[in-house]
């Protein structure tokens, strides 16, 4: 029997477990899900007879080995921060790794060792990134097949409330991992654009927006993702003059977010003594310099922030807590935490909500020598809503993914080796099918280019 052990039960995790369990007994597998609660994992795995929950605490070393070197396969659904730790006990204990989040630059690293244990490590297997590349690199080799050459690439993806739906101020809702919201765009952003690259600091991030027209859900508004520059290679777009990767938000979150991240709250390193005892106002109080004398917080955060203190910004400041006066409670030690916190309460998506993910391509295509073809632009839309499946629209493309990889290498239907994110063909050929199967498929229209 085949063993899996998923680690991590958030929000993600769901349909990724219901779907391993689903074809357990087909394949003879079983499902151990750990987590650092144990009642969480326990509610994702039920009573289900080829799963079982097991409490996990990534920073305990000798727990974490026991319980990779039982498995054949290892799915990392933890926070970014521990991937290393995970994918480096995969490859001392010759275990094959999948993970939804970015690649580290350690776990890259890990290629040769990989390769030696004949070990998969396989990142970015999630929907943004994941599908986003997945969808990117088979409509890249399908145009360049046709004789087309990309002068111009732009990949935008989100999970968002559906807009038809009442919306809380932010339009926002939590359907992922509430620390990556809080700590997103802390990397900065590098894209290019013209011919130009261009490098946004990370306080600058949420400043660098425009819109974006998206068939089924109107105008959003984008800002830079991460290292664009980085995929020209992956992507094997090297001669591009322009590469851009965007999230996209409804108008009017960037705005808000930007104004939270010159305050200086989505912070990991400063710890806050007795954070739990603190209101939220008094955290917020810290970041504010001393020699600010106005007496209501509103009006001294307008002046640090150069801001109105009675306008749109400071409204959703305030509606999100900030300004409150009772204890926080936060559990953890940090201003990141507390606003972490804080989104979980305030943006919940709600029993009666519905989440909508959102993948869109935008690629300028010549065709030099091609019989006279014009130029075009080709746009390739994925829009997904949540059902009455009882899971969310992210988790399902978080997961699903994710769960075809590891059936392709139990099945010895992947026999790659090594470091990877989906860019090869042996990976996302076959997971695309089947995500087009299951109601997640892209569609596409051309334009001439002016």
């Amino acid at each position: 029997m085949k063993q899996i052990l998923v680690i991590g039960a958030g929000q993600s995790a769901p349909y990724l477990i219901a779907n391993l369990l689903e074809h357990a007994e087909r394949e003879d597998w079983f499902v151990t899900v750990g987590d650092l609660s144990l009642d969480l994992a326990r509610e994702r795995v039920g009573d289900h007879p080829r799963g079982r929950a097991v409490p996990f605490d990534v920073e305990d070393a000798d727990l974490r080995s026991a319980c990779i070197e039982k498995a054949n396969v290892v799915v990392n659904m933890l926070p970014p921060t521990f991937q290393n730790l995970i994918a480096w006990d995969c490859v001392s204990q010759g275990r094959h790794m999948v993970s939804a989040s970015y690649r580290e630059k350690e776990v890259r690293h890990l290629d040769r060792d990989a390769k030696r244990r004949g070990v998969l490590l396989l990142c970015e297997m999630g929907l943004d990134p994941g599908i986003d590349h997945m969808s990117a690199m088979s409509l890249i080799r399908r145009v360049q097949a046709e004789g087309g050459r990309i002068t111009a690439f732009r990949s935008y993806g989100s999970g968002l409330p559906v807009p038809y739906q009442p919306q809380n101020p932010l339009r926002y809702v939590i359907t992922w991992n509430p620390r990556n919201v809080v700590m997103s765009g802390s990397e900065g952003a590098q894209y290019m654009e013209n011919g130009r690259i261009k490098i946004v600091p990370y306080h600058q991030v949420f400043f660098h927006t425009w819109p974006v027209e998206v068939d089924g859900m109107g105008e959003l508004e984008a800002y830079p993702n991460r290292d664009s520059m980085s995929y020209m290679q992956a992507f094997g777009l090297e001669h591009v003059h322009t590469m851009i990767r965007g999230t996209l938000r409804y108008p009017g979150w960037s705005e808000t977010w930007a104004q939270i991240v010159q305050l200086g709250l989505p912070n990991e390193n400063l710890r806050v003594p007795d954070l739990g005892g603190r209101s939220c106002r008094e955290v917020v109080e810290m970041f504010l310099p001393l020699n600010i004398s106005e007496a209501r917080i509103e009006q001294r955060i307008g002046r640090f922030l150069h801001i109105s203190p009675t306008g749109r910004i400071m409204e959703n400041l305030r509606w999100l807590g900030l300004f409150d006066t009772s204890p926080s409670g936060s559990e953890g030690n940090t201003s990141a935490a507390m606003l972490r916190d804080l989104l979980i309460r305030k943006l919940p998506l709600g029993p009666d909500g519905k989440d909508v993910i959102v993948i869109l391509h935008e690629m300028d295509v010549e065709y030099p020598g091609n019989g006279g073809k014009e130029s075009q632009q080709i746009t390739s839309t994925l829009v997904a809503e949540s059902n009455a499946s009882g899971f969310t629209a992210m988790s399902k493309a978080v997961g699903l993914p994710a769960a075809i990889a590891v059936k392709l290498i139990l099945r010895d239907e992947l026999s790659l080796t090594g470091s990877y994110i989906p860019t090869h063909p042996s990976i996302y050929e076959p997971v695309l099918r089947e995500l087009h199967e299951s109601g997640l498929s892209f569609k596409e229209k051309t334009t001439p280019l002016l």
